[in-house]
């Protein structure tokens, strides 16, 4: 899976806590592997961002991404449900 990360999404990282941070790399790793990982909890969204999904890093943080191929994704948001905005 190859991931492309939005310039949006780099600027919300870099605000993270550094233990999230290392979460989501973890979690990065796994979706890296099987992008709809029970562990992940992945998930299309709805309404506005019907064209978008979610991955869970914890019980608060998210990571929000399009599909762009079948193996090609990009992250685009991360952070709390605010992302979800």
């Amino acid at each position: 899976m190859e991931i492309e990360y939005s310039s949006h999404f780099k600027r919300s990282y870099q605000k993270l806590d550094v233990a999230v941070q290392k979460k989501a790399e973890r979690k990065t790793i796994l979706f890296r592997k099987d992008h709809f990982s029970a562990t992940l909890e992945t998930h299309k969204l709805h309404g506005k961002l019907k064209e978008f999904y979610s991955f869970s890093i914890d019980s608060k943080f998210r990571i929000v991404f399009r599909f762009i191929t079948g193996k090609k994704v990009i992250f685009l948001d991360v952070g709390d449900h605010d992302v979800y905005r």
